[in-house]
């Protein structure tokens, strides 16, 4: 546990990273969803005009999760972080990964100056709610529309 890494990601990761997505995808029953070509996730994120960030945990060069996010703006709040993804591989899941991916993009958010995170996830995954819920979110109903305040 001590040798895994949390950092921005970096372009390098993108290849890894999209078959976290994938995977994540295939867990929601959507694989057949993700269109998402690598050159195009990688221009996205790290060509002229980025439109998201991540954090990447990573083991011996390895990728085992991701936390990717994007700005998002609120006429009631002002700038809001997105989180988009939030997936460790099954593999790994169970070993803090995933809380330690979710608490970094949460400091960024608070050292960043928004004024908090939302994010959805669907109503079956027992699983993501639960940890969710550690958190003190607000949920709405069928896919669950989550905010989390930063004081």
């Amino acid at each position: 546990m001590n040798d895994i890494v949390i950092r921005k990601a970096v372009e390098e990761d993108c290849s890894p990273m999209l078959d976290l997505i994938r995977e994540l995808a295939d867990y929601e029953k959507a694989l057949h969803e993700v269109t998402l070509t690598l050159e195009q996730f990688t221009e996205d994120g790290f060509g002229k005009s980025p439109v998201w960030g991540a954090f990447v945990a990573e083991c011996n060069g390895e990728i085992l999760g991701i936390s990717l996010y994007y700005d998002r703006y609120s006429t009631w709040k002002g700038r809001r972080l997105y989180l988009e993804d939030l997936v460790v591989t099954e593999k790994w899941r169970g070993k803090q990964i995933g809380k330690r991916l979710f608490e970094a993009t949460m400091e960024f958010g608070k050292s960043s100056q928004y004024s908090g995170m939302v994010f959805q996830v669907l109503n079956w995954n027992e699983p993501a709610i639960n940890f969710y819920k550690k958190y003190s979110p607000k949920f709405d109903n069928e896919w669950f529309n989550v905010s989390i305040e930063f004081k």
